[in-house]
């Protein structure tokens, strides 16, 4: 078993919720001190980290970004290494992100390159969102990087197989809650009442009329309510009820227009069913919209490595909160084939760990060529 293997498999076993993640840090953190530290520089933001590793000759400064939470979600593996936090887990391969980029960042100290590096172990993806307070952060400011990438596992492809594309990759996302207060009382006795199960039931039907009615059919969008809470015993009629979902679009303009129709047929609700509403966003991702000219750099390079396979993907309604990183910082994401039969946020998702080598050694040659490429130009 490789030592980033074996990485992989301690932070698996210690998943922590967004801006929770102690044990995460600490881990990482003792790994890092564990490399020579002549070029290396260590700030810690909240629960995240920024490593800078000091090139030889820099002129520009490469970004990487790893991801570091878990997931609420018990898991259902039987693997040796399985969580050791009940009703955490890895369930979306944030303990992949990490031991990767600490694979590659041991590379760079131990093999430097012209260029400085920024590697960001960023807390909060899953939630509330770590990626923009952290882009604001005072210790980003003083190390903001020319260009980012980040890569995130994908269960659906084979190991060995890159999968990206220039322009949008993910959609724009943002949850959903919406709370509805009526007036409970007895079954027997409905008429004194306001049921906020029948407000429900028709608020999530009405819903479902938006993306068919009101987004352009060349666009896409989703709403999903994947959670629905009302009620306390069957003979009681509901005062309050609670929908939970998420909304996702493949344009900002979109995500405007279904938030509007979202708030005037809750407005409708409230007129219908006598009742009060409450709309909660939640967190809100932007787009991952990946750099025409530096994806294609990237796609260029991929394709002349004889140990991985491109693949030209299509966009998907996946939300990833890197995207407000990249609407500042031109670079790009990509898919990691991991090939699992579960899928990600799954409790039996089960990575392929052989993909692990897979993305150090391909990232390793590429920031080496990107690294010293920036400084042969600056040369020139």
């Amino acid at each position: 078993m490789g030592e980033f293997i074996a990485i992989r498999r301690d932070l698996h076993q210690i998943p922590e919720l967004g801006f929770q993640e102690f044990k995460t840090q600490q881990y990482i953190l003792n790994y890092i001190a564990t490399l020579p530290q002549e070029r290396i520089q260590i700030k810690t933001w909240r629960t995240g980290i920024f490593v800078r590793v000091l090139g030889t000759a820099p002129t520009k400064t490469i970004g990487y970004r790893a991801d570091m939470d878990g997931l609420p979600i018990d898991e259902q593996t039987d693997v040796p290494f399985r969580s050791t936090h009940e009703g955490r887990m890895h369930a979306c391969g944030h303990d992949m992100h990490m031991a990767i980029a600490l694979g590659v960042l041991t590379y760079v100290v131990h093999h430097p390159i012209c260029d400085d590096m920024l590697f960001i172990f960023q807390p909060a993806e899953e939630g509330p969102g770590g990626a923009l307070p952290m882009l604001e952060s005072d210790e980003m400011k003083q190390w903001m990087p020319d260009m980012i990438l980040a890569l995130h596992i994908a269960p659906q492809y084979p190991v060995g197989t890159i999968a990206t594309k220039e322009g949008l990759l993910f959609a724009n996302t943002s949850e959903l809650f919406i709370d509805l207060i009526g007036k409970g009382g007895h079954a027997a006795f409905p008429h004194e009442t306001k049921d906020m199960v029948v407000a429900a039931s028709a608020l999530i039907m009405q819903l479902q009329t938006i993306v068919s009615r009101n987004v352009n059919p060349l666009d896409s969008a989703v709403i999903t309510v994947g959670k629905l809470t009302s009620g306390t015993v069957q003979n009681v009629i509901a005062e309050r009820a609670r929908l939970e979902g998420t909304i996702r679009t493949l344009s900002p303009e979109a995500m405007e227009k279904v938030k509007g129709r979202i708030e005037a047929i809750v407005r409708g609700i409230e007129v219908a069913y006598e009742c009060e509403a409450h709309i909660d966003y939640g967190s809100m991702y932007y787009q991952v919209y990946n750099d025409e000219t530096l994806t294609n750099e990237f796609m260029q390079f991929v394709e002349k490595e004889t140990d991985v396979r491109l693949v030209r993907c299509q966009e998907a309604m996946t939300g990833e909160d890197f995207g407000y990183m990249l609407a500042r910082i031109p670079g790009f994401m990509f898919w990691l084939g991991v090939q699992s039969p579960f899928g990600l946020h799954h409790a039996q998702l089960n990575p392929n760990e052989q993909a692990i080598d897979v993305a150090i050694q391909l990232l390793t040659r590429y920031v080496t060529w990107k690294g010293n490429h920036h400084a042969k130009e600056e040369e020139r």
